[in-house]
């Protein structure tokens, strides 16, 4: 049977025009389905985010090699097992938890909540929160939110920085000041920080962001999926991390492949830093706006400091809003903008995407949106800042419409490794793009902190 080849849809339209990007160019890309039944378009969402982002690497190649763009085309299958990557994980044999014992839907006195607390300070905030005991488990935290009403228990987790959101159903979130302040963001934001002169492409390249040193402050998925991306490209990409909270070892190998992973104390070691940065071209960051600014990170003093940065951002609520500086996860915005209502398997449960959708198309489109930097960076110079937001991605999807949720996502989703570790492989699709990884991924710090 012929797989249907498709053109890019509205989101990558959306997403193009946002990059200031010509509608003609989207036609160099073509698409299969992806293989992600839901009842909202979460194969769309990533095929689109994927194209955007391959697109992106082709028109810098182009660039560098003076000859025009050539067609390319999205393999459907392939993107349905990078964006259900802890499906195809496995290290040493064993599939991966992707969600702790302290992490799921929550009935409550008016309604559902969602928690988080896959890392431990986050659990330790949580049981804090409910006045349980070190030790608690799943049946303690349900008796404990069952007395008490979801949004009341989201306020309150709020201000002492646990993770615990009220489900809410579309027109909820519709009604809500955050919503209105996200819905007027683009769906990728690029600016120009300050001028600073052309930084024209080093000669000689042999992939599209040959040369290119991304420094990459992210955790979790969307920001490090975007720097994996990155890598794919031929940038150099070293994923810095502080020394607590440990990262999970998996959740790290599953987006580190093609980087360096090293640990630097900020506090104690800013110097190591600084010279990071001094041969840096590319600086991502994926914690709450502004909680990096008192380490010199904010995108206006990279840009003061040093001309001609892309600094890239994604967040999970966006940078404006009350809601702008609060903790976020995907999980936790498909609970709070409507998506778990819309998902639930018999109207009363809250569900989930089949995937971590609005992670992986985000840090697709954060990709898209440095890489098209990078190349506006050598026509006409300038630092710039690029962002994206889970909140924002959640939206675009639930404007795309209602999908079909007729079937679950295969299990025979392509792999990629031998030995330890096997992963979902290589998503992107420009001309030269890797079908397998050249390093499976540093473990969690093994590196040291400089560029190689």
């Amino acid at each position: 049977m012929t797989t249907a080849v498709q053109p890019l849809g509205a989101l990558a339209a959306q997403a193009w025009a946002d990059l200031g990007g010509s509608a003609a160019d989207l036609d160099l890309v073509r698409t299969t389905p992806a293989p992600l039944p839901s009842r909202l378009r979460v194969g769309p969402l990533c095929l689109d985010a994927v194209g955007v982002a391959s697109l992106a690497a082709q028109l810098c190649a182009a660039d560098r090699s003076g000859r025009p763009a050539r067609p390319l085309q999205v393999d459907g299958v392939v993107v349905a097992a990078s964006a259900g990557s802890e499906r195809v994980f496995r290290l040493d044999g064993a599939a991966p938890a992707a969600f702790a014992p302290l992490s799921g839907f929550w009935p409550t006195a008016d309604g559902w909540v969602r928690t988080h607390g896959n890392y431990p300070h986050h659990a330790a905030r949580l049981r804090s929160l409910l006045g349980l005991a070190d030790t608690a488990g799943p049946d303690q935290l349900r008796a404990a939110l069952a007395g008490r009403r979801a949004h009341e228990v989201e306020e309150a987790a709020a201000g002492v920085g646990a993770l615990v959101v009220a489900v809410r159903t579309p027109e909820q979130w519709a009604a809500h000041p955050q919503q209105h302040a996200v819905a007027e963001l683009p769906l990728i934001s690029h600016d120009v920080l300050a001028q600073a002169p052309a930084r024209p492409w080093a000669p000689h390249a042999t992939a599209p962001l040959d040369g290119v040193r991304v420094l990459d402050l992210t955790r979790v998925i969307a920001g490090p999926v975007a720097g994996r991306d990155l890598a794919l490209m031929g940038a150099q990409v070293l994923r810095v991390d502080p020394p607590a909270p440990a990262e999970i070892a998996w959740q790290h190998l599953d987006t580190g492949q093609d980087k360096h992973s090293a640990v630097v104390d900020l506090h104690r070691d800013p110097e190591v830093l600084a010279e990071l940065l001094d041969d840096a071209d590319v600086v991502l960051t994926g914690y709450r706006p502004g909680s990096l600014d008192r380490f010199g990170l904010s995108p206006e003093a990279l840009a003061r400091r040093y001309p001609g940065i892309v600094v890239g951002r994604v967040s999970a609520w966006g940078t404006v809003g009350p809601w702008a500086q609060r903790r976020g996860f995907d999980s936790l915005v498909q609970a709070v903008c409507g998506i778990a209502v819309t998902e639930s398997p018999d109207g009363v449960v809250p569900g989930a995407l089949p995937v971590q959708a609005l992670d992986h198309a985000s840090g697709h489109l954060l990709a898209a949106g440095v890489a098209t930097a990078l190349r506006e960076r050598a026509r006409t110079g300038g630092s710039r800042a690029v962002s994206v937001a889970l909140a924002r991605t959640a939206l675009a999807l639930q404007q795309l419409g209602p999908g079909t949720p007729s079937s679950a996502v295969p299990d025979d989703l392509p792999s990629v490794g031998a030995g330890r570790i096997r992963c979902a492989p290589p998503v992107l699709a420009h001309e030269g793009a890797p079908r397998d990884y050249a390093r499976l991924g540093s473990p969690w710090g093994a590196d040291p902190p400089r560029w190689w």
